[in-house]
């Protein structure tokens, strides 16, 4: 009886420490122990634990933490990275006051420890799904706010979604990340990313002792070294600045995308994400990939633009310190002024725009003040060198430098303003007329052009220069003096379009700026003229490729989607990321522009409207746009949304697909082809040959679901964008806006010859019903 007793005792005990590794496989709790070979995996079974060797020819062992569900096992933490266990002997233990013990039994040695202690009594380490392993009281409610220890205090060459990158004040905690040695050693490599808290807090980027490049500082919106880089709906990045910590992070909206920030040991930084289709990483976007992201490359009041033949100039009102080291590419010793300060009253400052702020480790700034109290305060300090907005989302704060300016950039669509104090000789020269009284007063700074430069840049707009038709009126080619290609546009005074599109055009594109839209480069208001003048695209209208029989056939499936990838980051920048937040309402194809690289560009916004926040539809007795894209509560009763525009894009996509123009039933004909299992005839036959049918077939759908009848169903763009780069399941989408059962036609467009970008109708006057 004593010897059954003694075994029922030892299979009760066996039996709940078999239920606990089975509820449990996240969790170790007091006294276990983790040896090597065995693991433990987040509730999710996104990461794992465990020890491990790196690389192919390393022997060494490790503990550290992995993707559980990449077949990569790429790593993301590693404990002791400085001491490596030379055997299969390691031991991972959680003793009772909560410190995690790493040992190596061999040699009976202490190899890593985390020397947090707490006074909990069911104190547990937990492996959570974002891949953060924490020591928590397993009684608290608030056990991740009140966590003893956790590994995203300590990061090694990576930083994951919801890790701060940064300072913690209160816990005495600073979080860099530092590059492997090499893929097979994961100790401490030489290039560091970390945060710097001398004046305005910025990133930076450390080969050894010496800066390699600095990301910069947040202006309310981005980091100043790339504030453009708005991000997508997917993803957030928020900054935090008070007493008890300083830090960033980026979280997923979608729990289903893998991405992560790594300083790789060649020293390159960058978010990479994770792809299906190819099983490995794409490095989405590296930060110093520019040569100008190289620190202080062109010296102090020099500014690098990587996109010039000579990478560094000196700003306007500076020169050359040694014009002999520029002369042979060597711009270290950077600017000087050409007229020295003196701390006059009649001292001013200049406006340099679009530019990365310069290293903010000697300024000073204030979230309060506004910017012409900032001017106030830099003007009455001689040693104020320069100032600006701290948040550009708000117009909001001052930032002061009290040096000389050192790594500045260009960066022409969605750099920053900064005033620089000058001489007043040097203001004197600099004067720069407005805008007239008809425009908005956040475009006054745009260029004015004069008439007679454009009249010697267009050849007196000769039609050899003329670049196409459209309802605003003509549009040339231009050269200016500086050798620069410009695209003209004029308006016709017998235009359907007149000076409210004209306001209209200038106010909206010159406040957005995004790579997937045209650039304005200023505009010409002289006697009965008025022109806006553009970055010349000297592909012209995506129409001319499409519908081109033969010019068709030079569009691969590859830069098919490169275009309506581009379009839909356009949109979706219009839509949910500008501050203006706008509806564009003539998305065609004769307004996608192309450039050298056959980059789509968004044009034409004499018919854009913006919306506030809280607006879904709108309405109005004025029906604008083009047939064949219109959305059908907008041609048919005057209400337009985002959705019309979703609209517009799905006819779009289409007929990128198919080659087709869309003037009969497009619509209709793709969604019986899909509803029978044929929508591969839709495709291009000029794109027969390629193998990547699943893509057009995916495609086809998201058009589909874009020109669905009814606008609740249509997807917003954020949805579009990640269907286009995702391959989940798609839903089925309904029938299309225009449909009609019977007696349908499809008009071949790729047989047409087509002349110019401009050839589609236009209704101006269309009365809702």
């Amino acid at each position: 009886m004593e010897q059954f007793s003694i075994f029922l005792l030892c299979f009760i005990t066996f039996s709940f420490h078999t239920l606990l590794t089975t509820m449990a496989v996240d969790t170790i709790f007091i006294n276990q122990t983790i040896r090597d070979g065995e693991t433990i995996v987040s509730a999710r079974q996104s990461f794992e634990l465990g020890f491990f060797s790196p690389g192919n020819t390393s022997e060494n062992r490790y503990l550290g933490i992995w993707y559980k569900r990449l077949a990569t096992g790429t790593v993301v933490w590693v404990a002791n990275r400085e001491t490596p266990i030379r055997n299969k002997t390691g031991e991972l233990t959680l003793h009772p006051d909560g410190v995690l013990e790493l040992r190596d039994t061999a040699t009976d040695i202490i190899v890593w420890s985390t020397n947090t202690k707490g006074s909990a009594q069911n104190l547990v380490a937990r492996l959570l799904d974002s891949g953060n392993l924490v020591v928590i009281d397993n009684d608290d409610d608030n056990q991740l706010e009140n966590y003893v220890w956790q590994s995203f205090d300590h990061p090694g060459d990576t930083i994951l979604p919801g890790m701060k990158f940064g300072w913690n004040f209160v816990r005495g905690i600073v979080t860099n990340f530092t590059s492997w040695k090499n893929a097979d050693d994961p100790s401490k490599g030489p290039f560091m990313a970390y945060m710097n808290l001398n004046g305005l807090p910025q990133l930076y980027q450390n080969n050894g002792d010496s800066i390699q490049n600095r990301l910069g500082s947040w202006n309310g919106h981005a980091f100043t070294a790339r504030p453009g880089v708005t991000p997508p709906s997917i993803y957030t990045i928020k900054y935090v600045s008070n007493e008890r910590e300083i830090y960033t992070k980026f979280d997923f909206t979608n729990d289903s995308v893998l991405s992560r920030l790594t300083v790789t040991s060649s020293g390159i930084t960058g978010r990479f994400t994770w792809v299906n289709r190819t099983q490995g990483w794409f490095l989405f976007a590296p930060f110093n990939a520019d040569t100008c992201e190289r620190y202080a490359l062109c010296g102090v009041y020099g500014t690098c633009d990587s996109t010039k033949s000579t990478t560094c100039g000196c700003l306007e009102g500076f020169e050359p310190k040694s014009q002999t080291q520029w002369d042979i590419s060597d711009w270290t010793s950077g600017c000087q002024r050409e007229v020295a300060l003196d701390c006059g009253v009649r001292e001013g400052f200049r406006k340099y725009q679009f530019m990365k702020l310069p290293d903010t480790r000697r300024s000073w700034y204030d979230t309060n003040m506004t910017l012409e109290q900032c001017n106030t305060k830099c003007r009455n300090e001689c040693n104020c060198t320069a100032y600006a907005t701290l948040n550009v989302e708000y117009g909001t704060g001052c930032l002061l430098w009290y040096d000389e300016l050192i790594d500045m950039k260009a960066i022409p669509r969605d750099g920053q303003d900064i005033y620089i104090r000058m001489a007043a000789s040097e203001l004197g020269r600099a004067f720069v007329e407005r805008l007239p009284p008809i425009a908005h007063k956040d475009v006054q700074d745009l260029p004015l052009f004069s008439l007679s430069t454009l009249v010697v840049a267009t050849n007196n707009f000769s039609f050899k220069n003329k670049l196409g038709q459209g309802g605003f009126g003509p549009v040339y080619k231009g050269i200016l003096k500086d050798g620069q290609e410009v695209a003209v546009k004029r308006l016709s005074e017998s235009s359907s379009q007149g000076v409210e599109e004209f306001k209209n055009e200038v106010i909206f594109i010159s406040r957005l700026q995004h790579r997937n839209l045209v650039k304005i480069l200023g505009y010409c208001f002289e006697g009965r003229e008025k022109m806006l003048i553009y970055e010349y695209m000297p592909n012209k209208g995506l129409d001319l490729f499409l519908f081109n029989k033969n010019k068709s056939k030079t569009l691969d499936w590859l830069q098919r989607c490169h275009i309506i990838n581009g379009i839909a980051r356009g949109l979706l920048y219009l839509h949910e990321d500008s501050r203006l937040r706008i509806i564009h309402r003539d998305l065609k194809a004769a307004n996608i522009l192309l450039d050298y690289d056959m980059n789509p560009k968004i044009s034409d916004f004499g018919l854009a409207r913006s919306f506030g926040g809280n607006e879904t539809t709108t309405n109005t007795n004025r029906v604008v746009g083009t047939y064949g894209y219109m959305s059908p509560e907008y041609a048919g009763n005057g209400i337009f949304s985002v959705k019309s525009d979703v609209f517009s894009f799905g006819v779009l996509m289409l007929e990128i697909v198919s080659g087709i123009q869309n003037r009969c039933n497009l619509l209709g004909h793709a969604w019986r082809l899909h509803n029978e299992g044929k929508a591969l005839e839709l495709v291009d036959s000029s794109l027969i040959e390629s193998d990547d049918t699943s893509k057009m077939l995916r495609s086809i759908q998201v058009g589909l679901l874009c020109v669905q009848n009814n606008l609740e169903d249509r997807p917003n763009m954020s949805t579009v964008v990640m269907m286009l780069s995702s391959e989940g399941q798609l839903p089925e989408p309904k029938h299309p806006g225009f449909y009609r059962e019977v007696g349908y036609e499809i008009e071949n467009s790729s047989d047409i010859q087509t002349q110019n970008s401009y050839n589609n109708v236009t209704i101006t006057h269309l009365i809702a019903r």
